[in-house]
């Protein structure tokens, strides 16, 4: 793909905010945009919780994990045998080619335009050195399936917008993203400021059943966190 010259306005400044927020702040702050973006839960209750609704809430976290590794098998198969692209890469030739693409999958869904957000991706995010900073998958080291999907609509960096456009839905891609297009002087990731990144996604529709068991799964998981820390999320 073409290298694009793009500098970061306000209103991506803060888009990149959020997904710091999503993808290496806390656990309890991120699912809690999470699930309030889609006009979900009730916020969290003061006091302590009780062992019972601890056990409750991990149950049903497992159960709704469980069921969301049925209903994403395939599009992990699909997805897992590309894991081998995760490799060491050249940091400082990434920071100056600009966001560069590669396609190793071919999807057969709509094509994804410039500003399109309405879709769900599973992803694995690297830094130069092969270390993983996030992903969709169960394990970084052991994978065996997704345990969860990436909201677009929440706001991405601006080197992942730039990447996507052009994809088809069911596609996988690898993108990567100079410094200045990720997260620049805003915050610290793989061991210092305006480090590239790369990233391989899989973009897929956001619908039903996926779309809403998506959102369950957030909010099964948001609420054994409270949980964990000792708070009460509250039905």
């Amino acid at each position: 793909m073409e290298e694009m010259e793009l500098k970061t306005s306000l209103k991506q400044r803060i888009a990149i905010i959020v997904i710091a927020v999503l993808m290496l702040g806390s656990v309890i702050a991120g699912y809690v945009a999470i699930v309030a973006s889609r006009g979900g839960a009730s916020k969290a209750t003061s006091g302590e919780i009780t062992e019972e609704k601890l056990a409750q809430y991990e149950e049903e976290y497992k159960a709704k994990l469980e069921e969301f590794h049925t209903a994403t098998a395939e599009d992990y198969g699909k997805f897992s045998r590309y894991l081998g692209e995760i490799t060491a890469y050249n940091e400082a030739t990434a920071n100056s080619e600009g966001v560069k693409t590669k396609d190793l999958r071919e999807g057969s869904g709509r094509e994804l335009t410039t500003g399109d957000t309405n879709y769900l991706a599973y992803y694995v995010g690297w830094c130069a050195d092969e270390t993983i900073f996030d992903s969709s998958l169960d394990s970084t080291t052991e994978p065996t399936a997704f345990d969860k999907a990436l909201d677009a609509s929440l706001g991405l960096i601006e080197g992942w917008n730039t990447g996507v456009v052009g994809m088809k839905l069911g596609g996988v891609r690898v993108i990567t993203v100079p410094g200045e297009l990720a997260y620049g002087e805003s915050m610290e990731i793989c061991g210092g400021y305006n480090k590239p990144l790369k990233f391989m996604i899989m973009a897929v529709a956001k619908e039903d059943p996926l779309m809403t068991l998506s959102a369950e799964l957030d909010t099964a998981y948001m609420k054994y966190q409270y949980g964990l820390y000792g708070m009460d999320y509250g039905d």
